[in-house]
């Protein structure tokens, strides 16, 4: 693999691309409710912090207008620079050090959802549906319609997507 798809880790999540920047970062702040959430405990203060983390998870959803359910499987590190209209599916599995643009959608197909490996970048207005496989480092381009999994380091473009050799990084 090339330098340039080694840069950004797809098995350790770097939790810092998650913290906020400043009070208004809506899709970080709307991450940081699913986390709270996940993380609330047991007991009454467990149960507190679930409340709050509820409320503000319908705050920056209202805000961000993406549906990401509080128990979703998010490996750390994801990004969503901008969340606008992003809907994932509460079964979907998506591995640490994500890329998710605007208008991304990981839902059910036939026979079951998404499972995406590290370090996957989606581009605008791309659609993965079922039961598909995206390996690691792998890019699905914008408006692409993936329904056949996709190899770690490769491509998927087009509508339906096929799958193309990534170009490397001019030096």
């Amino acid at each position: 693999m090339n330098d340039h798809m080694t840069q950004v880790s797809a098995s350790d999540p770097d939790m810092t691309r998650e913290v906020p920047g400043r009070f208004w970062d809506p899709s970080r702040r709307l991450l940081r409710s699913i986390r709270a959430y996940q993380a609330a405990g047991t007991g009454p203060v467990g149960w507190l912090r679930r409340k709050v983390a509820i409320l503000m998870h319908r705050v920056w959803s209202v805000v961000t207008q993406a549906e990401i359910d509080l128990n979703a499987r998010i490996g750390g590190g994801l990004l969503i620079p901008h969340p606008n209209g992003i809907v994932i599916h509460p079964d979907v599995e998506i591995g640490p050090n994500c890329l998710i643009f605007q208008q991304v959608t990981l839902g059910q197909g036939r026979g079951g959802v998404p499972t995406l490996g590290g370090h996957v970048d989606i581009g605008a207005g791309a659609k993965v549906l079922g039961p598909v496989s995206v390996g690691d480092h792998a890019v699905i381009g914008a408006n692409a319609v993936v329904l056949c999994d996709v190899p770690p380091g490769m491509m998927a473009v087009g509508v339906p997507a096929r799958i193309v050799q990534r170009r490397k990084k001019a030096s």
